[in-house]
């Protein structure tokens, strides 16, 4: 027997740890104490244990052929860290010191460790282990019944931190926050702003640079960012440097992005190993092309932005909307505040296909599409031969001082309905995947949940149906499909339209008086064209003719939702002359 001990490593309660704060600044901060808490954190305790294998470039598992080697990072993908350790005495070296670092440096973060010996010669033993032994039994049997974590209460003279309420150590305004806008922050707080403070952490020893200088900005300089020439643009911490335009309502788009099945390729994956050794390069293979191709996809969106999209407009960069004839139909200006340009875009959570970013409400859907489109385009020679990964989106459309934690939910469970009709379409996973996109534009508050909002706001009566049908044609795919009408393509061609158009360029009452008559019925639309002497509605590719002669198809409305994007669709990367 040749044994060894596999340690698996996972986070629980991320999103509330991300995204539990109103507060872009303490969101950036999460976000990079969980990617590092386990990636770079988890390979320097490594280090403090004795002689060990971190680098996968040549993918081979090393710690059975080196016996001084007592420790290995096997992979990190599908949500957890797998390590293999010698002993389990070391296992639980290692998880001391890890624990350590995260109770003092990431207060608040909470992750879960389990452990299981396994015989290394066994066919199959380590795959079994890791999936059944500790992910599906000892990880859920820890999520489930997790030990009581009472953190230390204030006394009746304490004050409370404004974001989590507890215990406030500090205010905001030693940490980069301006002072007209500081509160009171908690332990947690201070070590997420730390991260984002342009001074750092002041060093132990006095003449050393301050660590973590502006740690998140720097390691997205470092992946998203990297061979990008940034020049004279900033990477925004706050919304309000998302971007604007004068005298207008301002609003930021959050889009959150998901892999589609991809935890059952990495099963699949698996099982065609056949012996311990290729399970680990296997899974090693195929979680770095993952991880790589979302940083790769998120990179081409930054590049589109910088590099295609921003000009010049009056001495100032922007982002515009320009029709055929030259005419400005939407623009966003660049922020510009304390003599600094910020772009109007911000990755979140990066790396994988997890993804999650923030940028100006009038960017977020053709950012989103660009997303998808460079995820499957970058995904397409996977390791496993299965072809590309197709991804759901949910963007999230709302004010710029929204609760950003409620924003992000609204993002998450738009993803989640766009998954849901995907799986719907695809008959439960028998047909071919595809990326798709759902989004939400909130003018005003939510009450509700998003099926609450739809069920209540855009599903009518008309006089054609005995049932009730819906003025939504979203989720829709993101690319365009032969005999497939729902697809971004065709409805931006639409929402074109109806931004260019004589017949409909600068007559909103027109527009809205549409928007009305769709609600009537089949019937009130065709007579709505009829008064405006209009041949037909703006065309949908692939869609039956009666869809533009009536503006329905069977029990969808076609129109409803591109009258309500208008406003907020920049064409970005794709032809707006069509």
């Amino acid at each position: 027997m040749n044994n060894l001990v596999a340690t698996v490593i996972d986070t629980t309660g991320i999103q509330k740890y991300i995204f539990g704060s109103n507060r872009l600044r303490e969101n950036i901060g999460g976000s990079y104490l969980v990617q590092v808490a386990t990636d770079e954190w988890v390979k320097e305790c490594l280090k403090k244990i004795g002689k060990v294998y971190e680098e996968i470039d040549d993918f081979e598992p090393h710690i059975i052929t080196d016996n001084e080697i007592v420790a290995e990072l096997v992979y990190a993908g599908g949500g957890n860290t797998v390590l293999l350790f010698k002993t389990e005495e070391y296992a639980k070296k290692f998880t001391r010191i890890l624990s350590n670092k995260i109770l003092r440096e990431a207060p608040g973060l909470n992750i879960v460790i389990a452990h299981q010996e396994f015989d290394w010669d066994k066919k199959d033993s380590l795959r079994e282990t890791i999936e059944g032994k500790l992910i599906k039994t000892k990880l859920e049997s820890q999520k489930q019944r997790p030990r009581p974590s009472m953190p230390l209460l204030a006394m009746s003279v304490t004050a409370n931190c404004n974001s989590t309420g507890f215990v406030a150590v500090d205010t905001s305004k030693n940490y980069g926050v301006p002072e007209n806008d500081s509160y009171l922050v908690s332990r947690e707080i201070v070590a997420k702003l730390k991260t984002v403070y342009p001074n750092g952490r002041e060093p132990a020893n006095k003449n050393s640079e301050p660590e973590n200088r502006e740690a998140a900005n720097t390691k997205l300089i470092n992946t998203i960012f990297k061979g990008l020439k940034l020049g004279k643009y900033q990477i925004p911490y706050d919304v309000d440097d998302l971007g604007r335009s004068e005298g207008e309502s301002s609003y930021i788009a959050i889009v959150h992005a998901d892999g589609n099945r991809l935890g059952n390729r990495f099963q699949e994956y698996a099982k065609t190993t056949s012996s311990n050794r290729d399970f680990v390069i296997a899974m090693r293979k195929l979680s770095k092309a993952i991880n790589e191709a979302g940083k790769n996809a998120l990179r081409a969106v930054a590049e589109m932005l910088i590099k295609q999209s921003i000009i010049m407009e009056d001495n100032r960069p922007a982002i515009q909307y320009v029709s055929t004839s030259g005419e400005v139909i939407n623009q966003v200006n660049l922020q510009q505040r304390n003599g600094k340009t910020y772009l109007p875009f911000r990755p979140i959570v990066y790396g994988g296909d997890d993804i999650t970013f923030v940028c100006d409400g009038r960017l977020g859907l053709s950012l989103a599409v660009k997303f998808l489109e460079k995820f499957e385009e970058f995904t397409a020679n996977l390791p496993d031969n299965k072809g590309k990964a197709t991804a759901c989106a949910g963007i999230a459309i709302v004010k710029t001082h929204f609760p950003f934690a409620k924003a992000y939910a609204l993002s998450e469970s738009l993803c989640a309905e766009a998954k849901r009709w995907m799986r719907k379409e695809t008959d439960d996973y028998k047909k071919p995947l595809f990326s798709a996109l759902d989004w939400h534009i909130a003018a005003s508050g939510l009450i509700g949940s998003i099926n609450e909002i739809r069920q209540r706001e855009y599903k009518v009566q008309i006089p054609e149906r005995d049932e009730v049908a819906s003025l939504l044609m979203r989720p829709m795919r993101s690319h365009s499909q032969k005999n497939e009408w729902r697809t971004w393509s065709g409805f931006a061609e639409v929402v074109h339209e109806l931004n260019t158009h004589k017949d409909w360029k600068d007559r909103r009452n027109k527009v809205m008086a549409l928007r009305d008559v769709l609600r009537q019925g089949r019937e009130a639309t065709k007579q709505f064209r009829q008064l405006y002497s209009l041949e037909s509605l703006p065309a949908f590719p692939e869609a039956n003719s009666k869809l533009a002669e009536e503006g329905w198809w069977n029990e969808f409305c076609g129109y409803f939702d591109a009258i309500e994007t208008m406003e907020f669709y920049i064409p970005l990367g794709e032809s707006s002359d069509e």
